[in-house]
């Protein structure tokens, strides 16, 4: 009964085997399976590669393309030998250019001459039948005896063919294999005529980017299957060999961006015909509008060659910008520029993607975000004015506002940049009442109760813009009484440029938090295959009232307050300035040594029906010498002239 048993478990055990295989073979690697399946069954081959979908801006404006280069490949069919591969290498000899690879010259000089046996003499053949000396040992001694005498026997032909014959050979056996691109129309005809066993004539597609490195960090690179990602790229049918989207747009759109691949018929004497032909990827259609994205690089860098003019700005070389709808989350232009020379030089660079991935301590323009945690907290009176002063907490120095600020209340707190309204806000929230050097308490729920507020608003928070490799910045993990207070004018945790667009657009729509975003559809033709729909992903927790009085703030910082003039009053906007205190370490020592000053500016208009959004951000504009707040008003100039250049072209 127990031997009766056994058997029974092993041929259950047995059984689950073969189903978990017949599993993994018809779902996990069907793909793989049914493309060889094809091949060999059919006698069909894809062709190397197809043209991708474009990069197009939102008036249809080409910005990324392809250009169609023409190649040759070779595929090891069924039944073709080795010999037939050198016929193959010699008749592409007699037809293209190709430059030499010498490293290729011995194999082939070893295929030609009898492998090279007669190079071995007798002593060291009997040593490797005694097992004296390995194959491998016979090789070496083979490769060191040809000599340059010997490989100079081999004509200019031999040696062309020997590096076609190395590139027929080269990586996977089933893997088609790039002979030569960019041949002339004469070698390809030639080529095409004729009609060389498990030769294709294709085109390799490769991009064109029309505006130069305009958002070329932006769009992405392509380039061969990461190593690390080929399981998951074969699971979906691709080759190893495929070129695909390796960053940014052309990464996360790219099964949509890539196209279908021609598929040849193999005959009866191993020569091939096209027998379907590919078809181009979808397109993206962004919201990007390149006039208004080239008019932002060029502020951009006019403004920073002008501020490098100045005194004390001695480690300032980059600033950021993004604009956009406030309604959609859609972005309009952005840019990141960096001076790499002198300003007579006049170099930059793009940093695109440190919109993304890189985070600044940014200032005051957080303290929207800190007046709606009070209003949350029920800690603000919004009809009761204070006067402006200093907050002294036991063994922390005074913390003041920028000056006094006379009498303010939570409007002119924001329209002032009042710093003394946001420390009394955050005391009030930790359950406390303000008194002079008091030993103020706090715990980690203090700090929580700003940051999830902070977050519904996108700072300190992941946006969801379709790019990957998003951050959201450092958030501090000290707890202490007075980096609460920082916190609440920004001067503790660090955010991206990304957030702060998602931020003010939060607050353009009354609290509605939206991705921001680049594509705006996909098309395939004039088809429609996929479009955004700018999804609402939270809403801030307030009432409309607050968020109405919020931007009522904002508009009386930019009518008399720090924003003035940072949006023309022409256009009726709202916004906020920010000035951060960063340390520096100049001499790589890793010692922050110098204090530099940041500025920030985040913005909107017209301030009552929102149609356009802007943040720049100026990091390190000049040194704190103990003259504090100098006025350099570079991010104030950006601003300005990407809103007017908006409401003027719009």
């Amino acid at each position: 009964m127990v031997t009766y048993m056994k058997k029974y478990l092993f041929i259950i055990l047995l059984f689950t085997i073969l189903l978990t295989r017949l599993i993994y073979i018809n779902v996990i690697d069907k793909n793989k399976y049914q493309e060889l399946l094809f091949q060999k069954t059919n006698n069909y081959i894809y062709g190397y590669s197809a043209p991708r979908g474009r990069i197009i801006d939102c008036k249809g404006r080409v910005l990324v393309d392809n250009k169609g280069i023409k190649s040759i490949y070779y595929t090891r069919l069924k039944d073709i030998s080795k010999k037939d591969e050198i016929d193959i290498a010699y008749k592409l000899a007699n037809i293209i250019d190709i430059e030499i690879n010498e490293n290729s010259l011995k194999n082939f000089w070893l295929i030609l001459n009898n492998n090279g046996d007669d190079l071995i003499n007798e002593d060291e053949w009997k040593l490797y039948r005694e097992r004296k000396l390995t194959s491998e040992d016979i090789k070496n001694l083979k490769y060191e005896r040809i000599t340059e005498d010997k490989l100079n026997e081999l004509s200019e032909l031999d040696k062309k063919s020997a590096t076609i014959y190395n590139l027929m050979n080269k990586g996977y056996s089933y893997d088609k294999k790039l002979i030569v691109k960019g041949i002339s129309d004469k070698e390809y005809s030639l080529i095409v005529d004729s009609n060389i066993k498990g030769i294709t004539e294709e085109m390799t597609w490769e991009r064109v980017y029309n505006y130069d490195n305009t958002l070329r960090d932006i769009f992405g690179s392509i380039g061969s299957v990461p190593e690390e990602e080929i399981d998951e790229y074969l699971k979906k049918g691709y080759q190893r060999n495929d070129i695909v989207g390796i960053s940014y747009l052309e990464k996360e759109y790219e099964d949509y961006l890539k196209g279908e691949k021609d598929i040849y018929k193999v005959n009866n004497d191993n020569t091939i015909t096209l027998y379907k032909e590919g078809k181009k990827g979808n397109d993206l259609v962004l919201s990007i509008d390149i006039d208004v994205q080239l008019e932002l690089e060029k502020s951009i860098k006019e403004n920073i060659i002008n501020a490098k003019k100045l005194k004390n700005t001695d480690y300032y070389s980059e600033a950021y910008a993004i604009v956009g709808n406030p309604s959609t989350g859609e972005i309009i232009a952005l840019s990141g520029q960096k001076l790499v020379s002198d300003i007579n030089m006049a170099s930059f660079k793009n940093i695109n993607t440190n919109l993304i991935n890189t985070s600044y301590t940014v200032g005051s323009v957080v303290k929207m975000a800190t007046i709606s945690t009070g209003y949350k907290y029920n800690v603000i009176d919004i009809n009761k004015n204070i006067t402006d002063g200093c907050v002294k907490l036991y063994n922390v120095p005074l913390k003041c506002s920028y000056k006094s600020l006379g009498s303010i209340n939570d409007l002119t707190a924001i329209s002032k940049s009042s710093n003394y309204y946001q420390f009394r806000v955050a005391i009030d929230i930790t359950n406390n009442k303000y008194k002079y050097n008091m030993d103020l308490q706090v715990d980690e729920d203090d700090f929580n109760k700003f940051r999830e507020m902070f977050k519904s608003y996108g700072l300190g928070n992941i946006t969801g813009i379709d790019l990957p490799n998003e951050d959201i910045g450092i958030i501090g993990k000290t707890i202490k009484n007075d980096l609460l207070l920082n916190l609440s004018i920004g001067q503790y945790d660090t955010y991206t440029p990304i957030e702060l667009f998602q931020y003010v657009n939060t607050i353009a729509s009354l609290g509605e938090r939206r991705s921001p975003s680049l594509v705006s559809k996909i098309i395939d033709n004039q088809d429609i295959i996929k479009e955004n729909n700018y999804n609402i992903i939270n809403r801030v927790e307030l009432d409309k009232m607050y968020l109405e009085r919020l931007r009522d703030a904002m508009h009386l910082a930019i009518t008399s307050g720090t924003a003035k003039n940072y949006i023309n009053s022409l256009y009726n906007g709202a916004g906020k300035t920010g000035t951060s205190e960063t340390f520096i370490d100049t001499n790589n020592d890793g010692i922050m040594d110098t204090k530099t000053i940041s500025n920030a500016f985040v913005g909107f208009a017209p301030y009552d029906n929102p149609k356009y959004s802007i943040i720049v951000l100026t990091p390190n504009l000049y040194v704190d010498r103990d003259y504090k707040y100098q006025k350099i008003h570079y991010t104030k100039y950006i601003s300005n002239n990407i809103m007017q250049f908006l409401f003027e072209n719009s």
